[in-house]
């Protein structure tokens, strides 16, 4: 189990969570979920309902998309970021390669939590909006 500031310290590593304040990345913290999973986990399936913001602590996934490996993550990365937000299945299947640790924030979760602190809902809009590629402009 993360003592809570190391959770905080975690959320505040990802750069959609940046510019968040001290409280409002503690909410964040305890709306996260801690987790550990086995080796050949699904954490989001391409195509499957897909509701979950996924932070890896410790361990190792790969990103595969209509069958082609086309990523890997590892501790400190994150997936699902667009669940928080949109309805839309994943784009892509992320198994764990080791045994995982991570934190999941639920999108149902995440909502409530902007209801209550709306002011994170700017900082992760412009934050994701920064992350999307040039072409988007």
């Amino acid at each position: 189990m993360l003592a809570k500031d190391t959770k905080v310290a975690l959320i505040a590593a990802v750069p959609l969570f940046a510019d968040c304040s001290r409280r409002e990345l503690r909410e964040l913290a305890e709306t996260a979920d801690e987790v550990v999973v086995p080796a050949g986990y699904a954490l989001t399936k391409e195509g499957a309902s897909g509701r979950e913001f996924v932070i890896i602590v410790d361990g190792a996934a790969e990103v595969v998309r209509r069958g082609r490996k086309i990523n890997a993550l590892r501790s400190c990365d994150f997936l699902g970021e667009i669940s928080l937000i949109s309805r839309g299945p994943p784009t892509a299947t992320v198994r764990t390669t080791v045994p995982t640790h991570a934190l999941v924030i639920t999108a149902s979760a995440f909502r409530g939590l902007l209801r209550r602190i709306p002011s994170i809902q700017i900082k992760f809009l412009q934050a994701l909006a920064e992350r999307l590629p040039p072409e988007f402009d």
